[in-house]
């Protein structure tokens, strides 16, 4: 009974931690003139570009800054073999190459980016 109660603890532990994990980073499409990506942010780096919307931090940064380096995300395969979207390597998107940034919703589960 203690054992069964024990491994609910650590499953709901694990689970939780995957949730905090995926919503801790943010995801935008930025689409350019001829092609798009997808980014992410994660809270930390969207706390550091001021107060309000997310896609409006994003936006201000890139018109203030004139290039913003960021994370591209794809959709990739997991160590245990499932599918989801992770950090791609960190890439400039400059302002005068960029159309419309706007926020984007994953089909699948988000994983953080490396720590650097």
């Amino acid at each position: 009974m203690i054992r069964r109660s024990l491994l609910g603890v650590a499953l709901t532990a694990l689970c939780l931690g995957r949730a905090e994990a995926q919503a801790s980073v943010t995801l935008f499409k930025v689409i350019g003139p001829r092609d798009e990506v997808v980014i992410g942010m994660t809270a930390a780096e969207l706390e550091r570009l001021g107060p309000g919307l997310a896609v409006e931090r994003v936006a201000r940064a890139l018109v203030g800054y004139n290039q913003l380096t960021v994370w591209r995300y794809s959709v990739g395969r997991a160590p245990d073999g499932g599918t989801r979207f992770a950090a791609n390597g960190r890439i400039a998107i400059l302002r005068h190459d960029t159309v419309r940034i706007e926020p984007y919703t994953a089909a699948l589960p988000v994983m953080p980016p490396p720590t650097e």
